[in-house]
């Protein structure tokens, strides 16, 4: 039996991962794939005059099946790959693509949608139906559907060799994180580092059979090394690392890859007749132009430039009075910027850690989503995961509904790629009467708990965790009838809403008193640590912002170009981003050949999106700020956002909200770089 044709009983309708296995994925594909042809084919060949009823509806479920097999093997290759399922993904990508295509330049088909378009007075449809209408008929505008002979072809095989671009990229960047290992012989070369980083080190040299301790590029080590190695020369070879993956000269470097997949994609927009592929994406984003994503990010940098270059400068100064020799380097910043935090505010990572262990972090969450949203969560054992570090969770509403199912992975393994995200293995929709509910994952990696002590977070995995779980909150929550309108199926410079402004309870005081207390004692925050977190989400955010807006130039550069590449991409790097660097360049590191969110995720022509929708979060949160942080008025019109999902434009949720259009005002309050 296949588990992913033949599904089995299980709780909810879960995914039996106990009994899925890699060879099960191709036939499970190949056979939706036919199913969908066939309910397609249906639609085609139905003589009756096309209406939403008998076109719109049976094509937005035609593939419900295949939805969630794919879903599950492309989450699988990001969390617990192989070399069996990454075999996998170079053949059943491309497959997926061409069946996306077929779909997409059906022409009996879009002549059934355009029919249904065109009629659409006569249709009379409710609201959520009447987007779901528009949304299609542009979608196939946009894929292509008015393409004609060759120009078609032509899209197919553009789109098919993407799929493949970006696979590759992504398998590159694993890959070089992957191979890379750190060997110190001497603990005396470790001075500084927390004991749970070195612990971690010794338990990997262990278990590769070394004496000592071995380092790999997980965050968290990274991160840790670069804030409290006391050894320079360490803290360098650890930058330098992170920062050539993918970019050195072996097979693995992603150059030609990042070439090959800004020129094809800008071959693809064009072809749609759109200058850029900026312009091809952000036409369906709340900034609609890449000349507003250009002066949104010229207005922020104005402020945050001079801010940030004040922050270098503090750091420099503070490093040269502490007997630091010469510039600061790329590789020193973090580390003195951390000592510079704890000499003016008395704060740094080590002194939080013992009050933020993840049971405790993610308990206070869930009690949060309970004060706000009625929300429940039970953790239930019997439910089968993907790896023993996985959780599986039952969410209930207010009302005691079941809500969704809610997968966590937090630590950091091999076959699991960096980062943290949100993720859905089955979408939320409403199908003949039969509301069927969302299955949600979120992903992070956290330093794994060892022998003697659990695991324990930084503030900013603190803040990592509540960010995801905004996301979490999204596709949990969400209330509707079509699955490509509900959870996080909104425009993409609107989806980090929901998880930034959860990320703001981290900083309240009432909020931490949920959840921050000391794992041996069982002690709350000390009231003088709240309020030094409090000062703290200030400190160096010029210089944060900066660096994101370093990222969203450099995005908005390869994907704003109207010719095709040409040159190194180095060059093209290390031009993008002058007016935004404050250190001079690290020979052979760059950003590109690693930059996962615009060359294998969602964020071509997105990075932005961050910084946009820090712009709603501050904004909507001063409503919580202003009615309590708990309130239950301000609550109820937040939860319409999350659960409306994409079934309502954005700007209209948004507003609602608000009783106005968003304003920058709070975030540049909230950052210390207003005017």
């Amino acid at each position: 039996m296949n588990p992913l044709i033949d599904f089995p009983q299980t709780p909810f309708g879960s995914l039996a991962f106990d009994a899925i296995e890699p060879a099960h994925f191709m036939p499970a594909a190949e056979h939706w794939m036919d199913v969908a042809r066939e309910r397609i084919s249906a639609i085609t060949e139905n003589t009756d005059a096309p209406t939403f009823g008998n076109t719109l509806v049976p094509l937005e479920f035609a593939s419900k099946e295949l939805g969630v097999v794919s879903s599950c093997f492309f989450n699988l290759n990001s969390a617990e790959t192989n070399e069996d399922i990454q075999t996998i993904a170079r053949e059943l990508s491309p497959k997926l693509t061409l069946f996306n295509n077929e779909t997409l330049l059906n022409e009996a088909l879009f002549l059934r949608i355009k029919a249904v378009w065109e009629n659409r007075e006569q249709e009379q449809l409710d609201a959520e139906s009447a987007r779901l209408l528009k949304e299609t008929y542009e979608g196939f505008v946009r894929n292509g559907a008015l393409l004609e002979g060759e120009k078609r072809e032509s899209l197919k095989s553009i789109s098919e060799k993407l799929s493949k671009l970006s696979l590759s990229f992504g398998e590159n960047v694993l890959k070089e994180t992957q191979a890379f290992e750190l060997h110190v012989a001497d603990a005396d070369e470790l001075a500084g580092l927390p004991e749970a980083t070195i612990a971690s080190a010794a338990s990997l040299a262990e278990e590769k059979g070394k004496q000592g301790y071995v380092f790999g590029l997980d965050m968290p080590t990274y991160i840790s090394i670069m804030k409290y190695a006391d050894n320079a020369a360490l803290r360098e070879k650890m930058y330098r690392a992170y920062g050539t993956r993918a970019a050195k000269d072996n097979e693995y470097n992603n150059e030609e890859n990042i070439q090959e997949l800004v020129n094809t994609r800008l071959a693809k927009a064009q072809l749609l007749g759109f200058d850029s592929h900026a312009a091809l994406t952000l036409s369906k984003r709340m900034a609609k132009t890449p000349q507003t994503v250009l002066s949104f990010l010229d207005d922020l940098k104005a402020l945050a430039k001079p801010a940030a270059e004040k922050d270098l400068k503090a750091v420099q100064e503070f490093a040269s009075a502490a007997g630091h020799q010469g510039e600061v380097k790329p590789w020193d910043f973090s580390y003195w910027s951390e000592k510079l935090k704890k000499a003016t505010l008395n704060l740094d990572d080590n002194l939080l850690k013992p009050y933020f262990k993840i049971e405790n972090v993610l308990a206070g969450v869930f009690d949060i989503s309970a004060k706000l949203y009625g929300l429940s969560f039970t953790k239930n054992a019997e439910i089968a995961t993907y790896h023993e570090d996985v959780d599986a969770y039952e969410v209930y509403d207010k009302d005691g509904e079941f809500l969704s199912l809610l997968y966590t992975d937090f630590f950091p393994r091999a076959g699991k790629r960096a980062g943290a995200w949100m993720t859905s293995y089955r979408s939320m929709y409403t199908l003949e009467g039969e509301v069927v509910r969302p299955h949600i994952s979120i992903v992070c990696n956290f330093t794994k708990p060892t022998a003697d002590k659990p695991s324990l977070l930084t503030f900013n995995e603190v803040t990592t965790l509540f960010h995801e779980f905004g996301h979490a909150l999204h596709g949990m929550m969400a209330r509707g009838t079509y699955p490509s309108l509900t959870g996080t199926s909104v425009y993409w410079d609107f989806v980090e809403l929901p998880s930034q402004i959860l990320e703001n309870w981290c900083y309240e005081p009432e909020a931490l008193a949920l959840f921050a207390k000391h794992y041996e004692t069982g002690e709350l925050l000390p009231k003088e640590y709240v309020d030094r977190i409090v000062e703290s989400q200030q400190f160096m955010e010029g210089y944060a912002t900066l660096r994101q807006l370093n990222f969203g130039y450099l995005d908005m550069t390869y994907h704003g170009l109207t010719d095709p590449m040409e040159g190194s991409v180095a060059d093209f790097e290390r031009s993008a981003t002058a007016d935004t660097q404050l250190f001079s360049p690290v020979e052979g590191t760059l950003s590109s050949t690693a930059f996962s969110h615009i060359f294998q995720g969602g964020y071509s022509a997105g990075y932005y999106s961050y910084k946009w929708a820090e712009v709603l979060d501050a904004d909507a949160f001063e409503r919580f700020k202003q009615e309590g942080i708990f309130s239950a008025a301000a609550a109820d019109g937040f939860a319409e956002i999350l659960s409306s999902g994409g079934t309502v434009a954005p700007d209209e949720l948004f507003k609602k909200f608000r009783g106005r259009d968003p304003k920058v005002d709070a975030l540049l309050k909230r950052a210390g770089i207003a005017a």
